[in-house]
């Protein structure tokens, strides 16, 4: 059984996909999908289901990170191992699951960070102070956490980084946009836009157009941010966006293993981190794109 948060994102439906076209029956499997529309509660009720019916795994994406006791208790007393995709929880017990597999969102934050810091010293400005926004994911999300957390700890490394706002944009295109204009109508010196995963930097772009401003490598405002979907390689090339860092929503084959391995009697790392790189403008985004998945 596995509880997706949603489709609010590019990422997630490249996520979603991978799942489904690993856990086939052709492969020994038979996915139960259910997908949450961001919502924890939709998200708990898929548990118990899959517990009612007796599944072998449970695998969860986790809409936010807290709440989950009472229902990973009843997973355990059904003596059913649950995996955590993506996401993290925050539980008094860790034995409540049996491993996490996801991208390393502090690192992400901080590969972020540095990059700024090497680009603004190849353009001379490393000197000078530095306005920046930030469009959060939705506030308690692992991904929003860590990316807040690590883009932070590069902030402190720089004096002359001043972060004006931020604000969360709820990972969607729609409330980046909205959230991007009310910055600009606030802020009129902004000089980076940190958005936390890809669809908000869409959104964000809009409304810095609609604005009569310009993005990108030759433009006003630089654009950082995360996931580095196929429309975030679009994006770069076409000029809009700088940088794009990876988060791998590739989890399917990685969870396959794990369960053939628990299956086998062997024992499991709790923490498993998908491979993740950083893509900017500088390197030949179309011949990247073709190779990639998502």
């Amino acid at each position: 059984g596995y509880a997706q948060v949603g489709a609010e994102s590019d990422w997630r439906t490249a996520n979603t996909k991978s799942f489904k076209s690993t856990f086939t029956e052709e492969n020994g499997y038979k996915l139960i999908f259910d997908d949450a529309q961001q919502k924890q509660e939709n998200q708990i009720k898929a548990i118990r289901s899959f517990i009612q019916q007796d599944v072998d795994y449970i695998v969860v994406a986790p809409v936010v990170e807290t709440g989950w006791e009472t229902v990973l208790k009843e997973a355990k007393d059904a003596g059913i191992p649950v995996i955590l995709s993506d996401r993290q929880m925050k539980l008094s017990d860790d034995s409540l699951y049996t491993c996490w597999v996801g991208g390393n969102f502090i690192k992400e934050g901080h590969d972020a960070g540095d990059w700024l810091a090497a680009y603004l010293k190849k353009q001379g400005r490393e000197n000078d102070d530095i306005n920046i926004v930030t469009l959060q994911g939705t506030i308690g999300a692992s991904a929003q956490v860590g990316r807040t957390e690590g883009f932070g700890d590069k902030l402190k490394e720089h004096p002359k980084w001043h972060m004006l706002a931020t604000q969360t944009g709820e990972f969607t295109q729609a409330k980046g946009q909205e959230v991007m204009e009310s910055f600009l109508k606030s802020y009129p010196d902004i000089d980076v836009v940190v958005a936390e995963n890809d669809n908000m930097a869409f959104g964000a772009i809009d409304a810095i157009k609609a604005a009569g401003k310009t993005c990108g490598p030759n433009g006003d405002i630089i654009i950082i941010s995360f996931d580095a979907v196929a429309a975030a390689f679009d994006a770069m090339m076409a000029g809009d966006m700088n940088c794009s860092v990876e988060c791998n929503p590739l989890h399917g084959p990685r969870v396959d293993a794990i369960i053939k391995k628990l299956q086998a009697g062997e024992k499991v790392n709790k923490i498993q981190y998908v491979d993740e790189k950083l893509f900017d403008t500088t390197m030949d985004l179309k011949a990247i794109k073709a190779t990639r998945l998502y």
